[in-house]
């Protein structure tokens, strides 16, 4: 059946070949599913020769439910074979167990429909993983709501009615729920990407990411001020990176607001001044409606559309639309130096008795969308182009593009009033040292002489070495000497001193567990591969007998039963589980060992 040579295929055909690749990977993944049922089977309590509590002692193993409430309980280290052998990490095994073991015993119409091939096994998967705090009586009332629309409606339409039953099923678990919501706020910080970007997410009182984000919007004015013509967005992203100096952020909304070009009349306002008491302008033609050129506009022509004006209003409205007084505590407030104003006052629309809605902006994905279509994403996260997503990321000036030489220029003006700061402050007398952030860089000694290669910086990832002078930025720098991790060192303790357990966590980015995913931070858990024995030789806590694991790893190598490991070189453990699997972690990642080929 899938032997031919799809370039031969005729289009219909080609798409039934399409269908039933994909019958069959639903197959199989509920094959896998059923493996992973089995498999907790095998390691309940009751059954498997450890017989572990639900107490853990000293780190030992315990019992644990995977899956929510009427699932039944599994050895916890059970969990880490099942993952190694997948190719996955033990948190993502331990999920998969559990949504295989929620299907069985709190799903089991969904469970029946993934069964006969009715249900496509990952959406079962995400109905279960929502559903996981519900009681299990409440789990099977939402089971009978939504089993047959599982592949009948979009994901997205299906998560909201899965909502909606939650709601009905068990009303207590969704107060419980908002009112967790509440203790969810923090800044987190994401994964790097490919090119040096950094994603963070806020979940603030609303008031205080309104006042952050005036005090972004403040530093991307300034910084347009003083000749830098980019987009809006990419002004925004740099001045993440100034608003981390409150020195440095307030000289420059200070200089900024001092400086000639910023009290110079606008084009709106000399526009308001001409056409005091005339009619109102023409509309300007189909598809520039509310744009205007950068000339017109002025340096704060991007305002509009950031504090709520969408592009789609033209200079005939501008009678519907009032100002919205930005609260006092909106001001950045700087200690030593006082206040700096904050932009303009935001326009939001005014009651009108006029007859029609305002027109609403234009939006490229708002001709696509029909009634059943998701909101437009607000994630952070969106990967999508700035081009192609609605809301306030689109600024009517779409900038222009800065070369080389004018972008030196802009980050010697931005060097000079960052050490203005620190030197002679604008309005305050007094000196002050900028905080220090120590940044680890690993690289060849060839991009080091030439300045061109790839580096890798801890906690970021690889960048291009012409890269490492953005993420330095415009303060001063010390360049510490070089570590040799090629060396030895050991000590005749237990304790590790900070020198070696800094050389191990150089030495292994990742842990060396079969497929971990743990970063080495300073704090991780650093494991004496061959045990310590207080009576045995000296040395014993040294680079080469230390290894970085997470906590479950390091328990699964003390205390679980039938795990064992020893170093085949400098670079590489080898790792064997209970039932005979081998594996080799290595600076390239995790390697299964072919049996015939062990010990080689």
């Amino acid at each position: 059946m899938f032997e031919e040579d799809l370039s031969e295929l005729a289009t219909t055909d080609l798409l039934e070949s399409a269908v039933g690749h994909r019958a069959v990977a639903n197959r199989a993944d509920a094959r896998l599913l059923e493996h992973a049922q089995i498999y907790a089977d095998r390691f309940h309590p009751s059954s498997c020769g450890v017989r572990p509590g639900r107490g853990s002692c000293g780190g030992r193993e315990r019992a644990v439910v995977l899956g929510g409430d009427g699932c039944p309980e599994i050895a916890e280290f059970a969990i880490a074979e099942f993952g190694v052998v997948l190719g996955i990490s033990p948190m993502v095994a331990a999920r998969f167990i559990g949504e295989a073991l929620a299907l069985r015993h709190r799903f089991p119409f969904s469970w029946a429909r993934v069964q006969a091939g009715d249900a496509t096994p990952w959406k079962a998967r995400q109905i279960v993983s929502a559903c996981t705090k519900l009681s299990e009586e409440a789990a099977r009332r939402v089971d009978r709501r939504v089993a047959p629309l599982i592949d009948s409606i979009t994901p997205y339409r299906l998560d909201k009615i899965v909502r909606a039953a939650k709601l009905h099923a068990d009303p207590e678990v969704a107060r419980d729920e908002s009112a967790e919501a509440e203790q969810e706020r923090g800044v987190f910080v994401g994964r790097s990407d490919d090119h040096g970007n950094k994603t963070i997410f806020v979940k603030a009182p609303v008031g205080a990411v309104i006042r952050h984000d005036a005090t972004i919007a403040a530093i991307a004015d300034a910084l347009k001020t003083f000749g830098d013509t980019r987009h809006l967005q990419h002004r925004r992203a740099d001045a993440i990176g100034i608003i981390a100096d409150p020195r440095y952020t307030q000289e420059l909304l200070t200089q900024a607001r001092n400086h000639p070009a910023s009290n110079a009349p606008t084009a709106d306002a000399s526009a308001a001044d001409t056409n005091a008491g005339q009619q109102p302008p023409a509309e300007r033609p189909a598809g520039t409606r509310g744009r205007r050129s950068p000339a017109e506009a002025g340096p704060r022509a991007d305002r509009s559309h950031r504090s709520g004006v969408g592009s789609g209003a033209s200079a005939v409205d501008a009678s519907r639309w009032r100002t919205a007084a930005l609260p006092a505590s909106s001001r950045y407030d700087a200690p030593e130096t006082g206040n700096v104003d904050l932009p303009a006052p935001r326009l939001v629309p005014e009651p009108s008795d006029r007859p029609g809605p305002l027109e609403p902006p234009e939006v490229p994905l708002a001709e696509g969308s029909g009634p059943c279509d998701p909101d437009p994403p607000s994630d952070p996260f969106d990967s999508r182009p700035l081009g192609s997503v609605p809301g306030p990321r689109i600024e009517p000036d779409e900038g222009v593009p800065m070369d080389a030489a004018e972008l030196r220029e802009l980050d010697v003006r931005l060097a000079r009033i960052r050490q203005d700061a620190y030197t002679n402050p604008t309005g305050s007398a007094g000196q002050a040292r900028p905080g220090q952030t120590e940044v680890f860089v690993h690289l060849t000694d060839h991009t080091l002489a030439t300045g061109n290669g790839v580096l890798r910086a801890e906690g970021i990832g690889p960048l291009l070495a012409d890269q490492l002078t953005e993420l330095i930025g415009h303060g001063p720098y010390t360049v510490k000497p070089v570590i040799d991790l090629n060396d030895t060192v050991s000590v005749d303790a237990y304790e590790i001193p900070s020198r070696i357990r800094e050389r191990v966590r150089l030495t292994y980015p990742v842990e060396l567990f079969p497929f971990g995913t743990r970063e080495t931070h300073r704090t991780i858990d650093l494991d004496h591969i061959q045990p310590y024995d207080p009576y045995g030789s000296a040395g014993q806590t040294s680079t080469s007998n230390l290894a970085p694991l997470s906590r479950y790893a390091h328990r699964v190598k003390t205390h679980a039963y039938g795990w064992t490991v020893h170093r085949i070189n400098h670079n590489t453990l080898e790792w064997s589980t209970p039932h005979g699997f081998t594996f080799r972690v290595d600076a390239t990642g995790t390697h299964r060992v072919d049996p015939s080929r062990r010990g080689l």
